[in-house]
């Protein structure tokens, strides 16, 4: 469910900026908007409706191209080169392989195609623009917060320490969390055990990783950071099915649904809510400039390439209610089903 206050609040922002020119209201023309797998059910809930609802207000003369890699570099490559067919004069691209969409903007930029980098860098090639949450801020901050969990919960910093389940290895937004986890986790006194770079950001993978650790190291694992909700549900499921009990706190990132039942229910300790729909519209605002033949104004540098970065917020189950809920992010009627009612009851959430 879209925040109603950060949309119109996020709207107005958009539209006072771009209305302010007469010929923008003219503006036409096609946009691809190509995002990389579905193991996250974020691009087809969240990100795409959101940027199709900003382009609508927008550019409502615009013609928009959807396609998902579902995790396959050459169906990417496909989607892409058909875009450029069909007359696309921008693309939003969310890459499976960072580095081998590197030839993919090039390919765009020598037809005098625009590229947006969305989401995930493309750290070897100077994108016209990118648009996301700040990845490391993110991994930072999920690992802060699980030591500083551990600490006020007395864990001893030396017996044990935590596993490490990174995101995809070809995925340079998880390099970016990865970078901001080790900075959390080295300045801890904690111990990193072992650590994994996730193929594809798979859970199953995740699952079958932390599985071994489990074998490998018993009660030594005092918590998981995993990069986001979906190795996290994986290691999770691990823990449980090892018949792990008390279940050390896991991280994750997107606050997904499935994600926010978990974090209520207690078996999951934090996430990150970065509602997709914000860099959804920043990512519309700065195709339908482009498409005007202006230059987007940028508010940081990445991999040299002009950025547009957000800020991420933790969650955890003490903020949940009013951070989620409360913002109507999500709703009691789609979280609060079945097994997870009496949980949300005892936070207030309904």
């Amino acid at each position: 469910m879209i925040d109603s206050t950060i949309r119109t609040l996020a709207t107005a922002s958009l539209t006072a900026t771009l209305m302010g020119s007469s010929a923008l209201a003219q503006t036409s023309g096609t946009v691809a908007f190509l995002m990389p797998d579905q193991n996250s059910t974020r691009y087809e809930e969240h990100d795409w409706p959101g940027f199709q609802a900003e382009m609508e207000t927008l550019c409502p003369d615009c013609t928009l191209i959807y396609q998902n890699a579902n995790a396959d570099v050459a169906l990417q490559q496909q989607q892409f080169n058909s875009a450029l067919t069909q007359g696309a004069k921008v693309i939003v691209l969310d890459p499976v392989d960072s580095s081998a969409a590197a030839s993919l903007v090039q390919l765009a930029q020598s037809q005098d195609v625009k590229v947006i980098a969305y989401d995930r860098p493309i750290p070897d090639v100077t994108a016209d623009y990118y648009v996301s949450f700040d990845n490391e801020a993110i991994g930072k901050s999920i690992a802060d917060s699980l030591v500083a969990h551990l600490e006020e919960t007395g864990v001893p910093t030396d017996e044990g320490g935590v596993l490490q389940v990174n995101g995809s290895p070809t995925d340079a937004a998880a390099g970016l969390i990865r970078d901001g986890i080790d900075a959390g986790l080295d300045s801890s006194d904690y111990t990193t055990l072992a650590e994994f770079d996730t193929p594809d950001w798979i859970p199953a993978e995740a699952q079958e990783w932390v599985s071994g650790q489990i074998t490998r190291f018993g009660n030594e694992i005092k918590g998981v950071v995993a990069a986001n909700d979906g190795t996290a549900g994986g290691a999770i499921a691990a823990l449980k099915a090892a018949g792990v009990d008390p279940l050390p706190p896991v991280t994750g990132n997107d606050a997904t649904n499935a994600a926010l039942q978990r974090i209520i229910a207690g078996d999951q300790y934090n996430t990150i809510s970065k509602p997709s729909e914000i860099v959804a519209a920043a990512a519309a605002r700065v195709a339908v400039e482009m498409l005007s033949g202006e230059t987007p104004e940028p508010k940081t540098t990445l991999y040299d390439t002009p950025s547009e970065l957000f800020v991420p917020m933790l969650i955890t189950r003490e903020n949940i209610k009013a951070e989620i809920f409360d913002k109507e992010i999500a709703s009691a009627d789609e979280i609060c089903t079945g097994e997870y009612a009496d949980a949300c009851a005892e936070l207030g959430i309904e």
